[in-house]
């Protein structure tokens, strides 16, 4: 007999940190926060490795083979890696899900990103900010009516269309959780969405470098290309940061402008399923605060950390200004790997079995249509841009 699953209704939270909110019917939440505190010790386990490794690995393989190319790897590829490997093994002793709770990447990863702002300078923030809101219009609104239409042609669920667009278009797993909010999705669409972005995202972190070097692109279209087409922060700040710290600074412009706007894209779809699709009496209406609820405030901390910065740089010593910048990007460093290192942790195969080939299908094809319309676009707005 088949089981209907709960609607998401209006969510806000991954289920794992909706996990840590109250009890279930076989775990209290004693327990689950001791999982959680767990996890979180797993993940800090890891990234210490992945610190010994970054290290330490130029050094064991010098004279070797592997050792001439030892030293340009850089410590994102060690930290996916490590946890993609952690993965495996928690999976293999069937209790990955039980610690899940403390695999905090969307806090790691925003942490990092408002700790990258304080080390930009304010007015490239304020040269960019043409360039990138623009790509960020033209890009959303082309992925996501490509998306949406294709998954029409395969037959998706509507609810289940919105997501994969949403996602596609603007940032990943966010997106997807603001958009089931949104269109009241079924638990298993917001997995189905989530692996996918997480499953897309991991070559492309290591795809679009390397094509960037192959094309001879600029450090700004670089990050432009970066940033607007992969859907997750987290591997936005990964790919640029193999790919230099300038391609980082407009990489997390791009990714910051696209967050952005997922408020606006999470009030349309609200308007759009209550009067399109559902149209029910009595249904919310979508407001100013659904718009503060849904806007990412981590943008907010990125602006203000640049801000800071750029104004402390100007009243103190050269030297004094690059020292504690060097703090701010050690701290950053140590979150990103954790960060990176959650996502490897975070990765679930099953759920992308059970969505069968069809999500995968619309998702391939969206992720093409971004990669060739973002690489346009970046080279259209960012080709003249200096950093």
């Amino acid at each position: 007999m088949s089981r209907v699953e709960p609607d998401v209704g209006a969510i806000e939270l991954p289920a794992r940190d909706a996990a840590l909110l109250g009890p279930s019917d076989d775990e209290s939440v004693v327990g689950r926060l001791g999982w959680a505190i767990g996890g979180f010790a797993i993940v800090i386990a890891l990234g210490v490795l992945v610190g010994v490794l970054s290290e330490g690995v130029p050094t064991w393989t010098k004279g070797t083979g592997f050792g001439k190319v030892a030293g340009s790897i850089e410590f994102p590829v060690y930290a996916i890696i490590v946890g993609l490997a952690g993965n495996g093994l928690l999976s293999a002793l069937h209790v990955r899900e039980r610690p899940s709770g403390g695999f905090r990447t969307e806090f790691l990863i925003k942490t990092g990103l408002v700790l990258l702002g304080a080390s930009i300078n304010f007015s490239v923030i304020v040269r960019a900010a043409g360039p990138a809101v623009a790509q960020a219009v033209l890009l959303i609104s082309s992925v996501f009516f490509a998306t949406w239409w294709i998954g029409g042609k395969f037959g998706l669920d509507d609810r289940l269309r919105a997501l994969l667009s949403t996602a596609a278009s603007i940032c990943g797993v966010s997106a997807a959780i603001a958009a089931a909010g949104a269109v009241k999705a079924k638990k298993e669409h917001l997995a189905y969405t989530a692996s996918l972005v997480i499953l897309f995202a991991l070559p492309s972190i290591f795809l679009l470098p390397w094509l960037a070097g192959v094309l001879g692109l600029s450090p700004a279209v670089t990050g432009a290309w970066i940033g607007g087409n992969i859907d997750t922060t987290a591997a936005v700040t990964a790919a640029g940061t193999l790919a230099g710290e300038g391609p980082l600074q407009i990489a997390a412009i791009v990714k910051s402008t696209q967050n952005a706007l997922l408020g606006v894209a999470a009030i349309a779809l609200t308007v759009y399923f209550t009067f399109k699709v559902e149209r029910t009496e009595g249904s919310p209406r979508p407001t100013a605060r659904v718009f503060w609820n849904r806007f990412p405030k981590f943008i907010l901390g990125f602006l203000a950390a640049s801000v800071a910065a750029t104004i402390y740089a100007g009243a103190v010593p050269a030297e004094v200004s690059k020292a504690a910048i060097g703090v701010a990007n050690n701290l950053r460093t140590w979150f990103l790997i954790f960060a990176f290192v959650s996502i490897g942790l975070e990765f679930n195969i099953s759920s992308i079995k059970q969505a069968g080939w069809r999500p995968v299908a619309v998702f391939g094809s969206a992720f093409t249509v971004n990669l060739v319309v973002g690489l346009v676009l970046a080279l259209l707005l960012w080709s003249g841009f200096t950093i």
